[in-house]
């Protein structure tokens, strides 16, 4: 479990990036942080492996703050995912998912024996493991960083805006394969997005925040919808503009869901 006890973050410019939050993320379920630029969700993301220290609160993992944990240590056990997947332009696919391993002492053929499962895993050739990061596609990059992610088998994977630099039809097979993979893996996913959209389809538990680091609601995604905490959610969700109000309309014989704009949200299945 991730506990957020008061935590805030103060830059020496007197910037608040992070105000006041509290907040427990589960075991075993993914969290997805949701908010526009400038709302605090990476900041909150990178105080889990101590990329940035809080000014205040504490930030607990099993019941132990991780401000008591050597930071290098604490990153080595725990995955992280970027943007634009972070991997080493010099290093080949098999080194980049081995480093962690290898840093932390493995055998060199353990570890390659590993990143080669760890491809398997997340549907990528092993005829890969030889290439570049620049030979690959920006789909095939992003799963490779998720391989590298899951190297050490960590109990905990974190995901700054991991699908935002690919185009939308590689990022819905990315979301698909991610929610294959937290089914077959039960990690702790806490993820960062800037889309409501896929902060819904990912999210146990989806934390909406708004500019100076507050949350505004976190709750499931049913719960959001059915009840927004305020004004601000409802409008960030859509619920304000009818964006999510759905119904049900008729063409050449088949049931369309149509949202409030009349624009095709799907088929009704019989």
């Amino acid at each position: 479990m991730i506990e957020f006890r008061d935590v805030t973050k103060r830059y020496p410019d007197g910037t608040v990036a992070v105000a006041g939050v509290d907040i427990v993320i589960e075991p075993h379920s993914t969290t997805v942080l949701v908010g526009s630029s400038g709302s605090g969700k990476t900041t909150l993301l990178r105080m889990i492996n101590r990329m940035v220290d809080p000014t205040h609160g504490q930030v607990l993992i099993d019941g132990e703050d991780v401000a008591t944990v050597d930071p290098v240590q604490l990153r080595r056990g725990i995955g992280y995912v970027m943007q634009n997947s972070g991997l080493l332009p010099h290093r080949k696919v098999i080194d980049n998912v081995a480093t962690v391993p290898l840093l932390r002492g493995e055998k060199r053929r353990a570890a390659y024996d590993r990143a080669l499962e760890l491809l398997d895993t997340v549907g990528l050739d092993r005829s890969l493991a030889d290439k570049y990061p620049s030979q690959l596609s920006g789909g095939q990059q992003q799963r490779v960083g998720v391989a590298r992610g899951l190297a050490v088998d960590p109990n905990i994977l974190l995901m700054d805006e991991p699908f935002g630099a690919v185009d939308p039809i590689v990022r819905s097979e990315l979301q698909q394969e991610l929610l294959r993979l937290q089914g077959e893996l039960g990690k702790t996913v806490v993820f960062v997005t800037h889309d409501i959209d896929e902060a819904f389809l990912l999210g146990d538990q989806v934390v909406i925040m708004q500019q100076g680091g507050k949350i505004s609601q976190a709750a499931s995604p049913a719960e959001i919808l059915a009840n927004p905490a305020d004004a601000f959610v409802a409008d960030f969700v859509g619920a304000e503009r009818g964006k999510r109000a759905l119904h049900v309309t008729e063409l050449d014989g088949r049931r369309l869901v149509v949202d409030g704009d009349g624009r095709p949200a799907g088929v009704l299945a019989s």
